[in-house]
């Protein structure tokens, strides 16, 4: 565990509602794909804290980067408010929802602003060029709300064995999309092998849940096949 100060370098909008945060990177601050870590900054010249995961990847050296959905609460328009040099301290990392390349075959289901370390997940498999099969279902309300949609189609460009479908819950025109939600039969039907791969589940913790009992009771699923990581709102 490694523990600095540092400062902000960028800060970049995913979506309306969605900016992603970029420190200078410490040497040693070495991480894992998926892995979370510790921000401090101040407020009102009080120090608080959160925790968020890492959606960049090892791969991408340059800096440290968390990816955020902002809403009313302090410390979200803390963040919105924050400009480039400004100050925060570090503390990581921690976390086991990672994959460095263990299986031949995995799935990724995710919604939301729960994509955050599965984004680093899959660009440290596309940059490392490792050879495992990827499939990411990725539930949204519209278009306008998936984050990471550029990321997620050149990695299926630089990629062969990585898959994206996305799952809207309001229709679109002219996009090729799923409608509906996320359940067991498009589990069934866009990954046809889902008994031969290992789930990782990442999103609000009541989808987390639910992906669960529908993998593990309908789908039969074992248990040691199924790892999963709660995303809380601020």
């Amino acid at each position: 565990m490694v523990e600095f100060e540092t400062k902000i370098l960028e800060v970049i909008q995913r979506a309306y509602n969605v900016k992603s945060f970029r420190f200078e990177k410490k040497k040693e601050a070495d991480f894992k794909a998926g892995q979370f870590f510790f921000v401090t900054i101040r407020i009102n010249g009080a120090e608080r804290t959160k925790h968020f995961s890492f959606s960049n990847s090892p791969t991408e050296k340059e800096y440290i980067e968390f990816t955020k959905k902002l809403t009313d609460s302090d410390f979200s328009k803390a963040l919105d408010s924050l400009k480039i040099g400004d100050w925060a301290r570090l503390r990581m990392p921690y976390g086991s929802f990672t994959f460095e390349g263990e299986d031949k075959k995995i799935a990724f289901l995710s919604g939301g602003i729960g994509i955050t370390p599965i984004r680093g997940i899959c660009k440290y498999i596309a940059d490392k060029r490792i050879t495992t099969d990827v499939v990411l279902l990725y539930g949204n309300r519209t278009i306008n709300d998936i984050v990471f949609k550029e990321d997620l189609e050149l990695m299926q460009r630089e990629h062969p064995r990585f898959k994206v479908i996305h799952i809207l819950s309001e229709a679109e025109g002219g996009w090729p999309a799923r409608i509906g939600r996320i359940d067991a039969q498009i589990i069934k039907e866009e990954i046809p092998d889902y008994a031969e791969r290992r789930f990782y589940i990442c999103g609000p913790p009541l989808m987390v849940e639910a992906m669960k009992k529908i993998l593990s009771d309908e789908l039969s699923v074992v248990n040691k096949n199924i790892i999963t990581e709660n995303f809380t709102g601020y």
